[in-house]
């Protein structure tokens, strides 16, 4: 471009150099060696293996109710095996030591649930109160139903027993057992009754409606006693009516009641064995007097005792023979005294009537009892009608120790008969 005259040109100074700015690169840290294999990483903590005892209580609470019907079975499979007298005189101490044990219990649940509260050396133990109640209460409820089974005969003594299996099962529920003093003072009450209904007999040598009153009498003072002691600690006589004395005396007023419906067997006696047969013989044995019982049962009918399907023939007589568990304080009392009386009764269906009673038999006593196959006696009845029949045995207040039904068919045949035989 060209210069205008008198125009000077301006020469720029050099300034610094400036170096350019390298482009950021990655960052380059020294690191040290690494060894050629990583370390491993930490291990993953893991749970410590149960132990035998944890493992044990993992299954018990799994399966708790098979448990419980297990112990439960399993003991009264025990008492089915052991109570073979009802008149032992050690079983007969065991139940009044456990009734005893049971009492005192059932008095410290009482004062240091509703008083004072249980000393410092016996609170860890006291917590196991309630499993020892019920051990008790199923100790005792067990042989009473067993020595029940053994004397019921008939639907209404049936049925009773059926209550009292249920009461012994009730017993094992946690649910029965959470409802506290109320319960175990009724089932209480209905052991202490129970006790006395065969040991004052035992006692005494007889049987008689009279002692059973007698036994439900004594339980009544024992629930009085219980109730005046629950009103002493507690201060609270409304609380002491609801939870003891109601429960306690409400059980005797049913078991009364019971009794006068009949449905409380007559125990302690019990019917063994009976049959039907064409005939008994008293023969002389080894040990005094003994029975040939005659009769042409089948083979086929191992269950029967006798001729229960009786094939008659004109003049032929019908003999029931039965034995009787009595305890071996059963005897004539004094002189003149005949023992306990006894009832055989025979009723036939009556193709009109219906069931009649036919005959009764009252002049018959127990006399010495204690034998292992039981107090024997029989009774007959002559030309029997064709059709069904039962007879029973009873005692002399009417209750029912045991029962035999059979049926009468027409033998037109004149053939010889050949008569088996049984020991009686």
């Amino acid at each position: 471009m060209p210069r205008t005259p008198g125009e000077t040109t301006a020469t720029p100074e050099p300034g610094p150099a400036v170096e350019p700015v390298p482009e950021p690169g990655p960052l380059l840290v020294p690191v040290a060696d690494v060894p050629a294999t990583a370390p491993s990483e930490d291990p993953v903590p893991t749970e410590p293996r149960p132990t035998l005892g944890a493992r044990v209580r993992d299954l018990r609470a799994r399966y708790a109710k098979w448990e419980l019907a297990l112990f439960f079975f399993a003991g009264f499979a025990y008492d089915i095996a052991t109570l073979r007298r009802i008149d032992n005189g050690f079983v007969l101490t065991k139940q009044g030591l456990y009734l005893a044990i049971l009492g005192l219990l059932l008095l410290l649940e009482l004062r240091w649930s509703w008083g004072t509260e249980p000393p410092r050396r016996l609170a860890r133990v006291w917590r196991f109160r309630e499993d020892a109640l019920h051990f008790f209460l199923g100790g005792l409820l067990s042989p009473y139903t067993l020595f029940y089974f053994k004397s019921a005969s008939g639907l209404t003594a049936f049925l009773f027993l059926t209550g009292v299996f249920g009461l012994l099962v009730a017993n094992e529920l946690p649910r029965f057992r959470a409802l506290g003093p109320v319960v175990r003072v009724g089932l209480y009450g209905f052991c202490v009754t129970s006790y006395f209904a065969y040991l004052l007999p035992v006692l005494s040598g007889y049987y008689s409606g009279k002692l059973f009153v007698a036994s439900a009498g004594l339980s009544c003072g024992v629930t009085l006693v219980l109730s005046l002691l629950a009103r002493w600690w507690s201060g609270d006589w409304r609380r002491t009516l609801r939870h003891v004395a109601l429960p306690g005396l409400g059980i005797q007023a049913l078991l009364l009641g019971l009794y006068l419906l009949k449905a409380i067997p007559p125990v302690p006696l019990s019917m063994l064995a009976s049959g039907i047969y064409h005939g008994v013989e008293v023969v002389k044995g080894p040990k005094g007097r003994d029975y040939r019982l005659l009769h042409e049962r089948s083979e086929w009918k191992p269950w029967q005792r006798g001729d229960q399907d009786f094939r008659a023939r004109p003049g032929d007589k019908v003999y029931f023979f039965a034995s009787i568990f009595a305890p071996t304080s059963f005897k004539p009392q004094r002189a003149g005294d005949k023992g306990t009386r006894l009832v055989i009764r025979w009723y036939y269906d009556d193709p009109k009537a219906g069931w009649t009673e036919f005959h009764s038999y009252d002049d018959l006593y127990l006399g010495q009892g204690g034998r292992e196959r039981g107090y024997r006696t029989f009774a007959s009845l002559t030309n029997p009608s064709p059709g069904d029949w039962r007879v029973s045995m009873e005692t002399e207040d009417g209750r029912e120790i045991g029962r035999l039904s059979f049926t009468v068919t027409p033998d037109a045949s004149t053939a010889p008969r050949m008569f088996k035989a049984d020991a009686g």
